[in-house]
């Protein structure tokens, strides 16, 4: 059974329909691409999953639970995390802090606890601390653990995002645009981060990116979707070469 199974997604906005029937496996350890132009539904597919949106019809099985119907913190809590195409830290916290917090699915202790500061709520705390701090020295990223938010560069930022997302302990890890706004030697590092994390911390990754760049670079395969339907599905060489492609969103230099 695949880790990730979506059956016949469909989603109406009003009259508006943006996505239609949409279909996709994803196996343990794999590394996926979804592509398609600027308003195709590929963040809309990723609300869906991670329960942002309620599907209008269809089917989203993780390890053979369906998710459809609960809230998004009981599918991070089932385990899938995600990054968001436009940064979302607390940027009055710290780098430490926003990763701490990505552990509140995963707390133990109750309200009790949390209270009169027990030595239950210590103990874990101390955990959470103790983890997240091993997260940031993985990023490289232990110097700016004190720092708000903030005052981090971009692609810092990015990188603090996508620790966080980490933090939830996931199965499968959805990166919405990672490399949006990054300059070539930050993309370039991303690349090197994303391959990393695949490895050491054994996950599948679903990815939605605009730089072809890391498209074509990192994915096994690519799934493209136009106006919310499925355009085309392939390894990175298929889809450089398919003429639905290459008209919907790629065009001819895109390469």
């Amino acid at each position: 059974m695949p880790l990730l199974q979506i059956r016949n997604l469909t989603h109406w906005f009003g009259g508006l329909r943006a996505v239609h029937d949409f279909n996709l496996d994803l196996e343990e350890g794999e590394l996926v691409g979804l592509i398609g132009p600027n308003g195709a539904g590929k963040t809309t597919v990723f609300n869906l999953v991670t329960g942002a949106y309620r599907p209008t019809a269809g089917e989203i099985w993780l390890n053979g639970d369906n998710l459809v119907g609960l809230r998004p913190h009981q599918i991070t809590a089932k385990g899938i995390g995600r990054t968001f195409q436009t940064i979302r830290l607390w940027n009055e916290l710290t780098v430490l802090d926003n990763i701490r917090i990505a552990h509140a699915s995963r707390i133990k202790y109750g309200i009790a606890d949390s209270i009169l500061h027990g030595q239950r709520y210590r103990k874990e705390e101390k955990e959470i601390k103790e983890q997240a701090m091993e997260l940031l020295t993985v990023f490289g990223m232990e110097q700016y653990a004190h720092e708000l938010a903030k005052n981090l560069p971009y692609g810092a930022q990015r990188r603090v995002e996508i620790a966080r997302a980490l933090a939830t302990e996931p199965r499968v890890l959805l990166l919405d645009e990672p490399a949006a706004g990054m300059n070539p030697g930050e993309i370039g590092e991303l690349l090197d981060l994303i391959q990393q994390i695949r490895q050491d911390f054994g996950l599948t990754i679903w990815i939605i990116e605009h730089q072809m760049r890391v498209i074509m670079n990192i994915c096994e395969r690519i799934k493209v979707i136009d106006f919310g339907e499925t355009i085309a599905e392939g390894t990175p060489q298929e889809i450089q070469n398919n003429p639905k492609v290459i008209e919907a969103y790629l065009g001819e230099e895109a390469f």
